[in-house]
């Protein structure tokens, strides 16, 4: 799916997600496409991580958000909507960081929209 987006100054943008050409899930950041998981925030786009999939989300995971200092935090779970348990997300909703839990395509759409209102958000998008 390609999203028709307004330009966000110096922002990172989703422009696009799916499936590629050979089947692998894509997320397309700024027309750049990468293999999920793959965290993104307003400014940066991270592939070096220890993320693997839903099922082995820690608590370190959020910890480590942190030092980015988000407003708000989406976790893409993939094609299914699913919850995390409250204690891996405390460390953020302790200090008021909400952890929003939706699929990774309603992610992709909630990024963009926070981010042309100027929010500093992050999306750790995920396949499954």
């Amino acid at each position: 799916m390609k999203f028709h987006l307004t330009k966000a100054e110096n922002h990172q943008l989703i422009t696009g997600f799916g499936a590629a050409q050979d089947g692998a899930f894509f997320v397309a950041i700024n027309d750049i496409q990468y293999r999920p998981p793959v965290i993104i925030t307003t400014h940066q786009t991270i592939t070096d991580h220890n993320i693997i999939d839903f099922e082995t989300l820690t608590a370190d995971h959020f910890t480590d958000l942190l030092a980015l200092h988000p407003e708000v935090v989406l976790l893409g779970t993939g094609d299914k909507h699913r919850f995390i348990q409250p204690k891996l997300s405390a460390v953020l909703t302790e200090k008021y960081i909400p952890v929003e839990c939706m699929t990774t395509a309603a992610a992709c759409r909630t990024f963009n929209i926070l981010v042309s209102e100027g929010r500093n958000v992050i999306a750790i998008l995920l396949t499954h």
